[in-house]
Order: structure tokens, then C-alpha cells, then sequence
């Protein structure tokens, strides 16, 4: 076993991998495993991603929303696991009121990365219908 006693480092989210304003403070990277928690502001949400290992998501703190391509906007809250499959593309993202915090875990694929951007979330896929 090794105990590794260092800070998190904090960065602002990407442009090309998130709308709004997001931080991400990374608490563990391997080339193997990565493990971040990830700060998101009102409105804000992360492209269309998939992550080649699959990704688990745990929400720490308020609430906001999910989506895997093809399927409905689902609410995410406090205490809610997400786990996407491998090569299951998704994205995520806080309320357009709240903030929402997740610890993001996911594995790297063949080619040594841990996801794989597409295009940015739309207002309209943001938006779930009316019910």
C-alpha cells in the first residue's frame, strides 16, 4: 500500500469539455484510475462525453442532471451513484438553480485517455420537457 499526502490541485473545467463555469479538483490520477471531484455552478454541464473503462459518479452536494444518449434527462440529488457503462456516451450537470459537486471516478482506456469529448450539450437537450 501507498499513502500519497498531497493537496488537490484545482482547474477551472475546459472549454471544450464543459458550458458554465466548473472546477475540477483532481484527487487521484494513475495511468490506470482517475479520480476527481468536480464543482459545477448553476446551468453548468459537462459535452457529450464516454469514458472507455465506463465512469461512476457519486453526488456530494445539491443536485442536477444526466443524460445518456437516446434517453431521458434524469435528476441527480445528494447521496444519488451514477454508473455509466463503458463507451456509454452521457453528460452532466447541475440545475439551472443549484450547484451540484460529484466525485467522478473512471478508468483509462487502450490509448491511455479517460474519456472522449464530443459536441457540447444544447440548451434544448438541457432542458428536460414539461411534464
Amino acid at each position: 500500500m501507498e499513502v500519497i499526502r498531497t493537496r488537490p490541485e484545482s482547474m477551472a473545467g475546459p472549454p471544450d469539455w464543459f458550458s458554465g463555469v466548473v472546477w475540477i479538483d483532481l484527487i487521484a490520477s494513475t495511468p490506470a484510475l482517475q479520480a476527481a471531484s468536480v464543482h459545477f455552478t448553476p446551468g453548468a454541464r459537462t459535452a457529450w462525453h464516454e469514458h472507455p473503462r465506463g465512469q461512476i459518479l457519486h453526488v456530494i452536494e445539491g443536485s442536477g442532471r444526466i443524460q445518456s444518449r437516446g434517453g431521458p434527462v434524469e435528476e441527480i440529488r445528494a447521496g444519488d451513484t451514477v454508473v455509466a457503462g463503458p463507451g456509454e456516451w452521457h453528460w452532466h450537470g447541475a440545475g439551472p438553480g443549484t450547484f451540484m459537486t460529484h466525485v467522478a471516478m473512471q478508468g483509462s482506456g487502450e490509448d491511455g485517455l479517460y474519456a472522449h469529448w464530443g459536441d457540447q450539450v444544447t440548451d434544448e437537450e438541457y432542458q428536460p420537457p414539461s411534464r
